[in-house]
């Protein structure tokens, strides 16, 4: 009877606490440990103990953040330009996944074949292949050999670009930046290409979710499907958009390829400086959730929510 005069709210919330319970048990059972030990690494120096086979730490304040902030030359400048690329690929992320889950959400032959192929990306992006295709010396003797081989030193692009630049003189600084900005982008469309399988997959699932009787309205009101897209499919899509972004920027910050993630690397398992290593982890840790709260609550300020 009790259970009976649950309402309906509190019963999708008793199955959403039922829901995260098995994270919420391993999260306890074996991250807090973990993380406080991290903390601790922080204000310590961390040293192997071959005789108690485990960590000593002795207590040194704040020389490991004092290290990556003012004495380490490559920490800040790498922190600084990983940002500068994730403002460049996140937008371009989203704007090419949208794209193509608009094309994939119309009516063809062989959708679910172009669809597969749209998401094998999301495979070939695991870590083991990224692995795979920056550790494999033949694939880098290849592109060594392509690159002295060049006779044109140059790219398409940036042919293109020197050209266009020319055209436009030196003028007009706004265009030169846009152009420069797309340049970059189709410099990087192959990174783009392979982080966007679950941005597609979430766009198309959110344009399938619009009922097909809004847009009828929209024709019969006489809207022309530009404003269909801006009045009915843009701002129905828009809760999504949000979803992707965080999505977008936390994939970027952890990727294999991440400069920062590399040097965090190096320095804990070839130098063995824990300490330090843990003190840049976290740095780069707060960093990012920084840069997500600030982008959530811009992006959330936008976001159309329906019933």
């Amino acid at each position: 009877m009790e259970r009976n005069n649950l309402t309906l709210e509190t019963k999708n919330a008793i199955a959403g606490y039922l829901f995260i319970l098995p994270f919420l048990i391993g999260f306890l059972a074996f991250m807090v440990f973990p993380i406080i030990e991290s903390v601790r690494m922080i204000f310590s120096d961390v040293r192997i103990d071959t005789v108690k086979q485990g960590f000593s730490m002795t207590f040194t304040g704040l020389a490991n953040l004092n290290k990556v902030f003012f004495i380490d030359a490559e920490f800040n400048r790498m922190l600084v330009e990983e940002l500068g690329r994730m403002v460049l690929i996140v937008p371009a992320e989203l704007i090419f996944s949208l794209f193509v889950a608009l094309i994939l959400n119309q009516e063809f032959k062989a959708r679910g074949f172009v669809r597969a192929v749209f998401f094998l990306p999301v495979i070939l992006s695991s870590g083991i292949m990224i692995g795979l295709e920056t550790n494999n010396t033949l694939l880098n003797g290849m592109a060594e050999m392509i690159r002295d081989g060049n006779t044109m030193k140059a790219s398409v692009t940036s042919v293109l670009e020197d050209i266009l630049v020319v055209s436009e003189g030196s003028g007009d600084n706004a265009v030169a930046d846009f152009m420069g900005y797309i340049f970059a982008v189709v410099n990087q469309v192959y990174d783009i290409a392979m982080a966007s399988g679950i941005q597609i997959i979430i766009f198309l699932s959110a344009l399938q979710s619009i009922s097909p009787s809004v847009y009828e309205a929209a024709d019969i009101e006489g809207a022309t499907k530009w404003e269909s897209f801006w009045k009915v499919t843009f701002p129905m899509v828009s809760p999504l958009i949000l979803v992707n972004i965080i999505y977008s920027v936390v994939d970027y910050f952890i990727r294999t390829d991440n400069t920062i993630m590399t040097k965090i690397r190096t320095t804990l398992m070839q130098r063995l400086e824990y300490g330090f290593a843990t003190a840049m982890a976290w740095v780069y840790f707060l960093a990012v959730i920084i840069i997500l709260g600030v982008v959530a609550f811009v992006i959330s300020k936008k976001v159309y929510y329906y019933e």
